[in-house]
């Protein structure tokens, strides 16, 4: 297996395609850019089984729907933001994006508490890390050491916590009871950035400490 990092949407936010030896794939957070995904998706002869979604602000969702609809494959997104994706207020596309506020169709599949998603021959961990937004949640692939942390966790820094719903205390535990948890030589696949290492945020990230 292997994965790859695009950066999409207004704010060049991190997309992920995982890919299996079958070309069977899962798209993780696809900001935007729909039609030029889909072509680069079509390139690579990808065929996508689902779009997971580590939270619903607005620079993570914008070619959802695109890449649904290309593909007829189901979206997964956490219970506390299924209203977010049909709400520019809430996906905070009114505030940042002016007359291009953006709505998504519902999500497919609701993530509804920590568990195993398995996918085709993909199965991803699900850890609630809520902070950023009320329902961000990252996904954690053992096998590949891997973990897709969406906007909790960033190399040397932490997700916002002024949008609505954010709270900085929650996202501080959600690090430190879940993220850190994880073995040090975990890759973290940031929504934003490049990556990191859990060992590298643990002993440098200048907002971890004293906690």
């Amino acid at each position: 297996m292997k994965w790859t990092q695009l950066p999409l949407g207004p704010l060049q936010t991190n997309a992920y395609v995982l890919q299996n030896d079958a070309n069977e794939a899962i798209v993780i957070d696809p900001g935007g850019d729909g039609q030029a995904f889909i072509q680069w998706l079509t390139s690579q002869q990808l065929k996508p089984l689902a779009v997971l979604l580590t939270h619903a602000h607005f620079d993570h969702i914008g070619a959802v729907d695109d890449v649904r609809n290309e593909f007829n494959c189901p979206v997964y997104l956490h219970k506390n933001e299924l209203d977010w994706l049909a709400d520019p207020n809430k996906n905070g596309s009114s505030r940042f994006m002016g007359n291009h506020a953006i709505t998504v169709k519902p999500a497919d599949n609701i993530i509804e508490k920590e568990d195993t998603i398995t996918i085709g021959s993909f199965s991803f961990k699900v850890y609630e890390t809520p902070g950023h937004s009320p329902g961000s949640v990252s996904f954690y692939l053992k096998e590949e050491a891997v973990v897709f942390s969406g906007d909790a966790l960033f190399a040397q820094s932490i997700g916002r916590t002024d949008l609505p719903g954010g709270d900085h205390q929650l996202l501080l535990t959600s690090i430190h009871k879940k993220l850190l948890e994880l073995p040090e030589e975990t890759v973290v696949a940031c929504g934003h950035g490049p990556t990191t290492t859990i060992g590298n945020e643990m002993d440098g990230n200048p907002f971890l400490s004293g906690f």
